[in-house]
């Protein structure tokens, strides 16, 4: 079984579905509400657990109303809270959601998150020393990202960077880095480049391998040489939130099998959880992904 570490933001999403986004100062009538459980870091975790990996998760939660129905949350998919850590005097993480059209449109307000600390991750270096990867994002403090990335680095355990959302970081941390997972902003803005900048340009200048995902499209990957494609997989979408966190769990999970099959089934992983609505609600099993691989072969 695969061991991942999750180390990143746990938050309550609350969705509301809409037939369109509204324009600025004008009020509409949605269609449904619905709070669901999310988090770059959480979502990470359970799609990771739903692929069949050992998951540990290390992030933080408030002592508000959230707090443990968001553990519970987690412990409930397979995930292993040990190193949640509980902060007084604090919300838990929230992130407002629009979704229209397939599309969303997002808030989130860090709360417990941005409390998550370099000697919360320090505690679980146990953990990361026996892992077969580990995931962070950038929905906690910078010297927490930074904190993960060095532990890593020195236990020599493959720490893939999610970084979203995006801002520029110091070429040194990101040559930590096993693997970075941008989009084409994201990428730009970390290497502090024009996002109109061919993103395949921006890929060979990146100082470490890239895993680069453009939505429908499928993704693009770099260790060395040329960036190479991975197709997407056609489906219908119905709720786009989420996909991004799909792609990292799987790609993590798989990445043991080689880097092109990772990404290719982390395009499929993604694929499969844009059709139904929620964070977590498409994140998919691995035989819902075996399924679609083989209908849809290469």
């Amino acid at each position: 079984m695969t061991r991942i570490v999750v180390v990143g933001s746990i938050n309550m999403d609350l969705v509301t579905v809409a037939l369109r986004f509204p324009a600025p100062g004008e009020t509409l009538l949605g269609e449904r509400f619905l709070s669901v459980h999310g988090g770059k870091g959480g979502n990470q975790a359970v799609a990771a657990a739903r692929l069949g990996a050992d998951v540990h998760m290390i992030g933080a939660v408030g002592d508000d109303a959230f707090a443990q129905s968001l553990c519970d949350g987690l412990a409930e998919e397979g995930v292993d809270v040990t190193h949640v850590a509980r902060i007084a005097n604090s919300s838990s993480g929230t992130a407002s959601i629009i979704v229209a059209g397939g599309e969303n449109e997002i808030v989130v307000v860090s709360g417990a998150n941005a409390r998550l600390e370099h000697s919360h991750v320090a505690k679980a270096q146990h953990l990361i020393a026996n892992a077969d990867a580990v995931l962070v994002q950038m929905e906690i403090p910078l010297q927490t990202v930074e904190a993960t990335l060095r532990i890593a680095h020195a236990q020599q355990v493959p720490v893939i960077l999610n970084p979203a959302p995006a801002q520029p970081l110091p070429e040194a941390w990101l040559r930590l880095a096993r693997y970075i997972t941008p989009n084409q902003h994201e990428l730009a803005t970390l290497l502090g480049a024009d996002a109109s900048e061919d993103f395949r340009d921006l890929m060979r200048r990146a100082p470490c391998p890239v895993v680069l995902t453009r939505g429908g499209e499928g993704a693009w990957f770099r260790e060395e040489g040329e960036p190479q494609h991975q197709t997407g997989f056609a489906v219908e979408v119905v709720d786009s939130t989420g996909a991004g966190d799909t792609f990292n769990a799987a790609f993590a999970v798989f990445l043991h099998e080689s880097l092109p099959i990772a990404v290719r089934k982390a395009c499929a992983a993604a694929a499969l959880s844009v059709t139904r609505l929620g964070a977590r609600g498409g994140m998919p099993r691995t035989a819902e992904v075996d399924a679609l691989l083989a209908r849809q072969r290469v």
